[in-house]
């Protein structure tokens, strides 16, 4: 299947295969199975449309709280029903009012060139969902982020004194495709995030997939060329539910760091994903080396900070590029407190780099708890 018409529009061990018994350990992740679970309808399956949103072949249980949020009753509708009706001015104008915002563009998919970065007011609404019924591709026109939400920017409006720890915004980002995302124009503190950067409340990804996004190539603290996150309230997990980052050689996300998404403090539990042909450019890792600009490290995951959990469940990390570590994930913590779940998944074919303590393509201080059940690392 050719996919190149969306584009612009749109070892060490020759195989790890650990099988533990669940439940026979405590590993400090998430359980998928210790509470009630959601089936999640998933719209961006059609090959024609592109590589689709998610692993195939990915079977764990999603959590609930990690599901769809509910859009039966819409607070905005961008469009009239025809696709004409559907612009950059109307989608920013949408976020900015916040609430549950979806589309009705027509009954064929359509694409959106973001003229101007949609950005969440955090006084509106604690609960923000833009859902776009699996016809919407929002394109940054590889001139601009897609996506802003931060607690603690007060051009968005502060809500709290501790912005870096408060539950809302609550923003859910579902059944949408993100091309095209270019935040390398953005001041270094928030020039990661190509697509979308969030920092403070809550945020969660359901049934998206994220095409040739980019954020500034070089830099040992620049990451996240789909996705960059910050201080979840209360150390929450970020989900990743159903979600593609790349899937075809032409499609891939690249930046300095995390050639998928990146994260500073951050917790992540990634569920039935896909994270294929991302790259991370950067050269001499961090702190970089002499004479080197820094970076070049996770190829499709980047997770930095203190105490932090990186659940990956029914997941797919395969054919990622790095110049220097972590050739599919790079998983650091600071206080050496942080550890690593990997449930039913596979880790495959990934390039580049070198530092893998414990298993090829990952990573990590070699103290770092990791718990492999039922994955193949190869």
């Amino acid at each position: 299947m050719e996919y190149s018409m969306l584009r612009g529009s749109v070892g060490l061990l020759a195989v790890v295969s650990l099988l533990v018994a669940c439940g026979d350990e405590d590993d400090g992740g998430d359980d998928n199975g210790s509470s009630p679970e959601v089936e999640i309808e998933n719209p961006l399956t059609d090959p024609e449309s592109g590589p689709p949103a998610g692993n195939p072949d990915g079977t764990c249980g999603v959590p609930a709280e990690a599901g769809l949020g509910d859009v039966t009753n819409p607070t905005r509708v961008v469009g009239n029903g025809i696709p004409d009706s559907c612009t950059s001015a109307e989608v920013v104008e949408a976020v900015t009012a916040g609430g549950v915002i979806t589309f009705d563009c027509g009954p064929d998919p359509v694409t959106i060139q973001m003229e101007e970065t949609a950005k969440i007011v955090n006084d509106t609404t604690a609960e923000i969902v833009i859902d776009g019924g699996g016809l919407v591709t929002l394109s940054g026109m590889g001139a601009r982020r897609i996506l802003y939400m931060n607690t603690c920017d007060e051009a968005q409006h502060w809500t709290t004194d501790h912005c870096q720890n408060q539950d809302h915004p609550r923003l859910a980002i579902q059944n949408l495709t993100f091309i095209d995302g270019d935040s390398s124009g953005e001041p270094e503190e928030t020039s990661g995030g190509g697509a979308v950067w969030v920092r403070g409340g809550r945020f969660k990804v359901i049934n998206c997939r994220f095409f040739n996004n980019v954020c500034a190539d070089t830099g040992p603290d620049v990451g996240g060329a789909a996705i960059r996150v910050f201080s979840q309230y209360e150390g929450e997990p970020v989900y990743v539910v159903n979600t593609t980052f790349g899937g075809a050689p032409d499609l891939g996300n690249r930046g300095s760091n995390g050639g998928a998404i990146s994260s500073i403090g951050v917790s992540w539990t990634i569920i039935n994903s896909l994270f294929s042909y991302n790259r991370a450019l950067g050269n001499g890792g961090n702190p970089a080396d002499s004479g080197t600009p820094g970076g070049g490290s996770g190829g499709a995951i980047y997770n930095d900070g203190n105490t932090m959990t990186l659940s990956l469940c029914g997941t797919r990390i395969e054919h990622n590029q790095v110049n220097a570590y972590g050739s599919a994930i790079f998983f650091v913590t600071n206080d050496h407190s942080g550890n690593v779940v990997i449930r039913d998944s596979v880790i495959t074919n990934n390039t580049g780099g070198s530092w893998e303590p414990t298993y090829p393509q990952i990573s990590n201080h070699d103290d770092t708890p990791i718990s492999v059940t039922n994955s193949t690392i190869e």
